[in-house]
């Protein structure tokens, strides 16, 4: 029987991406952007950001192991524009995990 993961076995990852720019760069954009929302549709990123100031981009991921992390971003269009760390999370909280708010009439 294959072992299916439940979401006790799914972990929360922030992946921090630097990333250069050449000629090619801009012609991956698309495709990546492409690959991103596959990944977002899936449940697979739950946010993502990117810093033009910086070179910087921000990926909140979910996952069983930071290997498994690892091998969705090897598959980006831009992964070899990268250098990146993935940090497991002890702990993730934000806006789009709470209740609605209460509206009175």
């Amino acid at each position: 029987m294959e072992n299916i993961p439940t979401d006790s076995d799914l972990k929360k990852f922030i992946v921090t991406i630097n990333f250069y720019m050449d000629e090619h760069f801009m012609n991956l954009v698309q495709p990546h952007r492409t690959y991103i929302n596959f990944l977002i549709n899936k449940g697979i990123i739950d946010s993502y950001a990117v810093s033009m100031e910086s070179y910087r981009s921000w990926i909140m991921m979910t996952g069983e192991t930071k290997t498994q992390i690892k091998e969705y971003l090897e598959k980006s269009p831009l992964y070899h524009y990268w250098t990146y760390d993935i940090d497991e999370l002890f702990l993730y909280d934000g806006q789009t995990y709470r209740l609605p708010a209460l509206q009175m009439n």
